[in-house]
């Protein structure tokens, strides 16, 4: 058999691995269960199982296959075991890829895929889904009709996207709540500008809404705005932020740190194929500083975040963080379709990657850990479901259930990470490695007992 021959049996039998695993084909999975000794990566091992599988198929099959179907289903289960980012196009999908998406629009949030199934990660707020009553921490059984469980990432999300004015039905799933269908009209939804506020003790709190292009800018005006007001402390309030550009998140840690590396990027093998590094002359504030973020802070967010702990800028509080972060190549095929790939991971300065396979590793740890309990956990979807009994996707979408009011709580989190940079450093360890270069510490002179320090 020729490498190309063999290569387009190896995408083949791809679909029906993932059949064989769902139980799809039981004789397939018998077969593929009794190789299971065989060394995992062993492309000529993998192979053999290849092409027993194609011979059963051509000689066991009830039926005639369509091998049309059964090829795109291969490319895409394919993909599907690499991670959620990672995409097969069909030659429609891939042509509408390359020419943009300017016809269609969203309906204002951020998503991700947990469990199989679409995560809503951040809404805009004052966007069609935030006015519909789309929260963060969503899970999304349906759209319209369409399980999520049954598509890519890539698809469920231009499931969501349509034109501008028209209507989609989302089935809910949350914690505590029975499930109901969210019907939202799609259109543009521009994620608001940095609010500031002045708390108690001189503190300064930015939230930010996003991290895409220009954001940086209107956080720099925010940072100037609190200072002039007598700011010496920041709090920046990274809770459900989950869009933008990596570049965009380097700028605004680049605000608060001013040496070193503050992010890099991960290739194959796990080297580092990029670094942003910090510009003194960028940095706009040397006092104490902290971070809030919660289940919900993803990507360029979670770049602010790891750089703040790598350099020990200042505390973290709050939850893990998501874990995303990723960059993407296309690679047009000969057949019409394209391969969206994973070609990079986001990663902190020291070189971790913030996605990954396990939820319990990726993402970034909080330094002084407090959850609030009203988001929903993604490693709580799992037993979300089993409480939910399934929804035929061909019957008519369930008429909305009244959402309760929500709780008007306490926000501990901020309120601790408040508490964290009002309170007096203890010793060297509290200031940031800028401040101690720059003999600065939480906004004042660094004062040396005894012998000079350089």
């Amino acid at each position: 058999m020729s490498f190309r021959g063999k290569l387009w049996v190896l995408i083949v039998s791809g679909v029906i691995a993932c059949y064989a695993v769902i139980g799809g084909l039981p004789a397939v999975g018998s077969l593929l269960t009794a190789n299971a000794q065989q060394t995992v990566n062993d492309p000529n091992a993998q192979l053999k199982i290849v092409e027993s599988v194609l011979d059963h198929i051509q000689n066991d099959y009830v039926d005639i296959p369509d091998m049309e179907k059964v090829r795109v289903g291969a490319l895409r289960g394919l993909t599907s075991g690499l991670d959620p980012y990672s995409s097969y196009l069909t030659p429609e999908q891939a042509k509408e890829y390359t020419a943009g998406k300017a016809d269609k629009t969203g309906i204002g949030a951020e998503f991700a895929s947990v469990s199989g199934y679409l995560y809503v990660l951040s809404v805009t707020k004052g966007g069609p889904a935030d006015k519909a009553g789309v929260r963060n921490g969503d899970v999304i059984e349906y759209i319209d009709t369409k399980a999520t469980r049954d598509v890519q990432l890539y698809d469920a999300i231009h499931l969501v996207e349509g034109e501008p004015g028209t209507t989609v039905a989302l089935r809910v799933l949350r914690s505590g709540e029975k499930p109901q269908t969210i019907k939202v009209t799609r259109g543009d939804a521009a994620a608001p500008a940095p609010e500031t506020k002045m708390e108690a003790g001189k503190t300064g709190v930015v939230k930010l809404y996003s991290l895409d292009k220009g954001q940086s800018e209107k956080v720099l005006e925010a940072i100037k705005s609190l200072t002039k007001q007598g700011a010496s402390k920041i709090v920046l309030d990274l809770r459900a932020v989950a869009g933008g550009s990596l570049e965009e998140g380097v700028k605004v840690a680049n605000f608060f740190i001013g040496t070193g590396a503050l992010a890099t990027e991960v290739g194959k093998d796990n080297k580092i194929t990029k670094t942003y590094s910090a510009d003194p002359s960028k940095v706009v504030f040397e006092g104490k500083a902290a971070i809030v973020t919660n289940i919900n802070t993803a990507g360029a967010a979670e770049a602010i975040v790891a750089a703040f702990s790598d350099h020990k800028r200042g505390a973290i509080v709050g939850e893990r963080t998501f874990g995303a972060g990723s960059d993407q190549k296309f690679f047009p095929l000969s057949a019409g379709g394209g391969l969206l790939l994973t070609v990079a991971k986001w990663a902190s300065p020291s070189g971790v990657p913030f996605f990954g396979d396990d939820r319990n590793s990726i993402g970034i740890k909080p330094s002084i850990e407090v959850k609030r309990g009203d988001t929903q956990d993604p490693d709580e979807v799992d037993s979300l479901l089993e409480k939910t009994a399934p929804q035929d996707p061909n019957q008519a979408a369930p008429a909305p259930t009244p959402t309760p009011k929500p709780v008007v709580r306490e926000d501990i989190q901020l309120k601790k990470a408040i508490e964290v940079v009002n309170t007096a450093p203890k010793g060297r360890g509290s200031c940031s490695v800028w401040a101690v270069r720059s003999k600065v510490c939480c906004g004042q002179p660094r004062h040396f007992q005894g012998r000079a320090r350089p």
